[in-house]
C-alpha cells in the first residue's frame, strides 16, 4: 500500500526521524544559549568546509590515520625519492626517552599509508640533514646531553680549556681527572676522558729559528665534586691537574672561566649518517670534526656539504673557525678555511652563481650581536656582502625562509620570526628580496593578520607557496597557535587565505610538499597547554595533509613513460593525454625540513615542447641551479592543475 507515490514504510522512517529530530532539539533547548550557538556554528562550518566549490576555492585539510604503536614525536622529516617519507624524532624532547637511549624513527608510505620503524643508532634529535647526490639522506649531529634549567643545577660547572706545553708527546686525562684552582682552590672533574695534543713548535722564517711553542688545546666540560653554591668560581683561574708526573704536571694545565650553577645547555654529537632509501636503514660514515646541536648542512658548488654552527659537546656554539664540509664520495669530513660564524640552524642556500645567501633567519642559539645580519657569501673569497631593507631585523629568530619559484628568478622570502630567545615578541612580516638585481634590496611583502613565529611554508607546482600555521609566542605560549593557512603567488606577489588548519603547529614543526601534490604536516612542541600557561604542553604527534585547491578543479594531467634520468642541458619527453593544455613543467627538489629551515626545497623551471601526445622538458645547464640528485617533475595545465610526480635523477 503507498500513499501517492510514497511507499508507507518510508513515511514511517520519516515521521521516526521527525521525531528523533524533536528530541534533539528539545536536548539542545536545555543547553545554554553558548553551547546551541558552538554547536549550530560547528555544524555549519563542517558543511561549509567540506562543499565542492569550497574545497575547489581553498583546499582542504584532513588528519592522517596514524596507528598508536607508530606514534612519535617527530621532530625532522625529509621526502625520500622511493616516495616515503622519513620521520625522525630521536628521543623527541623527552629526557625519559633519552635516558632510556629510546631513540625512534619511522618510515611513512603516504600512498599506502603503512609505516615501518627504523633502528635508531642515536639520538638524532636535533640533527641536521641534506639530500645527497645518490639518493641517499646525510644527517649529522644530534644530543649528547639534554639542558639543565638553573634551578636543576646541582654541581658548579662550565667550560674549561686544558692547555700541554709539550711539544714531544700529547696527553690523556681519564674521565674523572680532578683539577684544583691555584687561586680559589675549589676541585673540578672531567666529565669525560680526553687528548690533549702536544705543541707545536713556532718557527719564524726570517730568522730561521724556532721562537716557542704554541700548547695544544682541549676544550671539556667540568663540575664540582661536591653539590651547593660555595663551590662556584666567579673568576678565571690556573687549574693544576692531580696524578700527572712532575714533568708533565709542568706542561698540562687548565683554565676555567666562571664556574657556577648556572643553566647548561644541550650538547651535542658529532655522529653522521646516511639513511638509504633503498635498504631502509642508517648507514654510519665518518663523524664529524665537531659536535653539533642545531646544525645546518648546505650543499656547496663542489658537491660538499657545508656543516655550520650547531652547539657542540660541552654546549657552546661552534664557532666560525671550526666549518667543516663532508665528502659524498670520499664519506669524509674535513675542515675549511672559510671563517664565519651563524646562530644555530641559520637559513644558508646555494645560489646559481656559486655563492652563499643567509637570509638572517634561524632557530635559536647564539650571541645576538654575532652572525645574525643577512647577506652574500663568497665561500671562494670568504667575502660576505650585506643585504639591506629586512624589516624587524631583531625578530629573526624562529622565521622561516622559502626560496620563491621558479628558483631561477633568485627571489626569496623570509616569513614571520620572533626576539631572540624566549621573547614574546613576534612578527607580522613578510619580506622579499631579488638577489638578481645589481644591488638587491629587501623589501616588504603582504602582512599576516598576527606576528608569527614557526611558519611552515612548501613550494607547490603551479608556482604557489602554502604558508600555514606558526604561534604569536614562543613555543604557542598563552595558547598562541595560528590555526591560519595562507596562499602566496610568486608570480602576482598576492597572497590570500585559504583553508583553516585543524592542528596547530608551532616549535618542533614542518611541512613537506608529497608527489602527488598534497602537502603534510608534522609536530608541534607547545610549552604550555592553556593560556593561562599552568598545563604543560605535549607533542602534537598527529601528522595532517593539506591537499591544495588544484586538486579540485577536475583530473589531473597525466605524465608517464620517459627515462628516470636526465642530463643537465639535455631533454627528455614523456607521455600524456594532456599535451595541448600542458603549461609548464617544473623540476622540484624534495624537502628535508626541521625548526622552520628547509635549505634542499627549490623548484626548478624546464622549457616545455609539446607534441601530439607527448611533452618534451629541457633541465637548465647550471650545476649550482640544478644540484645532483632526485627531483620530482612535475607537469602543470593551463588550469593551474598539476600531474602526479615522476622521480626523476640528475646525475653529477
Amino acid at each position: 500500500m503507498t500513499v501517492g507515490t510514497t511507499p508507507v514504510k518510508h513515511t514511517r522512517r520519516r515521521a521516526r526521524r521527525i521525531a528523533i529530530g524533536a528530541a534533539v532539539v528539545l536536548a539542545l533547548a536545555g543547553m545554554n544559549g553558548p553551547a546551541l550557538w558552538r554547536f549550530a556554528s560547528d555544524q555549519y562550518h563542517d558543511y561549509k568546509i567540506n562543499r565542492p566549490e569550497y574545497k575547489a576555492d581553498n583546499g582542504k585539510w584532513d588528519i592522517v590515520d596514524l596507528p598508536d604503536e607508530y606514534k612519535l614525536n617527530t621532530i625532522h622529516a625529509a621526502l625520500l625519492h622511493t616516495g616515503k617519507v622519513l620521520l625522525v624524532a630521536g628521543s623527541g624532547n623527552n629526557q625519559k626517552n633519552f635516558d632510556a637511549k629510546k631513540f625512534d624513527t619511522v618510515l611513512w608510505d603516504p600512498v599506502e599509508n603503512t609505516f615501518k620503524k627504523i633502528p635508531t643508532p642515536n639520538d638524532l634529535f636535533c640533527t641536521g640533514h641534506t639530500q645527497l647526490p645518490d639518493g641517499k639522506l646525510l644527517v649529522a649531529g644530534g644530543t649528547k646531553s639534554y639542558e639543565k634549567l638553573k634551578g636543576d643545577v646541582t654541581k658548579a660547572g662550565g667550560l674549561m680549556i686544558v692547555h700541554n706545553e709539550n711539544p714531544d708527546k700529547p696527553i690523556t686525562l681519564p674521565k674523572g681527572t680532578k683539577l684544583t684552582g691555584k687561586e680559589n682552590g675549589k676541585t673540578f672533574v672531567l666529565t669525560e676522558s680526553i687528548v690533549v695534543e702536544r705543541a707545536k713548535k713556532t718557527f719564524d722564517p726570517a730568522t730561521g729559528k724556532f721562537t716557542g711553542n704554541k700548547a695544544g688545546l682541549e676544550r671539556v666540560y667540568v663540575e664540582a665534586t661536591k653539590s651547593g653554591k660555595k663551590y662556584e668560581t666567579g673568576t678565571e683561574d690556573n687549574y693544576k691537574i692531580e696524578g700527572l708526573s712532575a714533568a708533565d704536571a709542568k706542561n698540562t694545565y687548565g683554565i676555567a672561566q666562571k664556574l657556577a650553577l648556572d643553566k647548561k645547555d644541550f650538547q651535542g654529537i658529532d655522529d653522521a649518517y646516511e639513511f638509504d632509501p633503498v635498504a631502509e636503514k642508517y648507514i654510519k660514515v665518518d663523524p664529524m670534526n665537531e659536535s653539533r646541536w642545531y646544525p645546518t648542512l648546505t650543499t656547496l658548488s663542489d658537491g660538499r656539504i657545508l656543516a655550520l654552527s650547531g652547539l657542540d659537546d660541552i654546549g657552546q656554539v661552534v664557532p666560525g673557525n671550526r666549518n667543516e664540509v663532508y665528502n659524498p664520495k670520499t664519506k669524509k669530513w674535513s675542515y675549511v678555511k672559510q671563517n664565519r660564524q651563524f646562530p644555530t640552524y641559520p637559513a644558508i642556500f646555494l645560489l646559481p652563481n656559486g655563492e652563499l645567501f643567509y637570509s638572517g633567519a634561524n632557530a635559536g642559539y647564539g650571541p645576538d650581536d654575532v652572525g645574525r645580519d643577512p647577506g652574500v657569501w663568497d665561500f671562494d673569497t670568504n667575502k660576505f656582502t650585506k643585504v639591506k631593507g629586512l624589516s624587524d631585523p631583531k625578530l629573526m629568530e624562529t622565521a622561516g625562509t622559502v626560496w620563491l619559484p621558479p628558483a631561477q628568478d633568485e627571489k626569496f622570502m623570509v616569513v614571520g620570526g620572533g626576539g631572540v630567545g624566549e621573547s614574546e615578541q613576534s612578527s607580522d612580516k613578510t619580506r622579499i628580496i631579488d638577489l638578481d638585481e645589481d644591488n638587491p634590496e629587501f623589501k616588504d611583502g603582504p602582512s599576516f593578520d598576527k606576528g608569527t613565529r614557526y611558519p611552515q611554508a612548501s613550494v607547490l607546482p603551479d608556482d604557489n607557496v602554502l604558508i600555514s600555521g606558526g604561534s604569536e609566542d614562543y613555543r604557542g605560549r598563552s595558547d598562541s597557535n595560528i590555526l591560519e593557512a595562507r596562499m602566496y603567488d610568486a608570480k602576482t606577489g598576492e597572497m590570500r587565505k585559504v583553508a583553516d588548519p585543524l592542528v596547530g603547529r608551532n616549535y618542533h614543526s614542518g611541512s613537506l610538499l608529497l608527489p602527488d601534490g598534497r602537502v603534510v604536516f608534522f609536530g608541534s612542541d607547545s610549552l604550555y597547554a592553556d593560556a593561562a600557561n599552568t598545563k604543560p604542553g605535549t607533542f602534537e604527534q598527529r601528522l595532517e595533509i593539506y591537499t591544495p585547491p588544484y586538486l579540485y578543479q577536475g583530473s589531473q594531467p597525466s605524465l608517464s613513460g620517459g627515462p628516470d634520468s636526465i642530463d643537465r642541458g639535455e631533454s627528455a619527453t614523456y607521455r600524456t593525454q594532456h599535451a595541448s593544455s600542458i603549461k609548464n613543467a617544473r623540476l622540484i627538489r624534495p624537502s628535508a625540513s626541521t625548526h622552520v629551515t628547509d635549505i634542499d626545497q627549490r623548484s626548478i623551471a624546464l622549457d616545455v615542447k609539446k607534441g601530439k601526445d607527448s611533452v618534451t622538458v629541457t633541465v637548465p645547464e647550471n650545476k649550482n641551479l640544478v644540484q645532483p640528485g632526485w627531483y620530482m617533475l612535475f607537469v602543470t595545465d593551463d588550469q593551474g592543475v598539476p600531474s602526479e610526480a615522476q622521480w626523476v635523477e640528475v646525475p653529477e
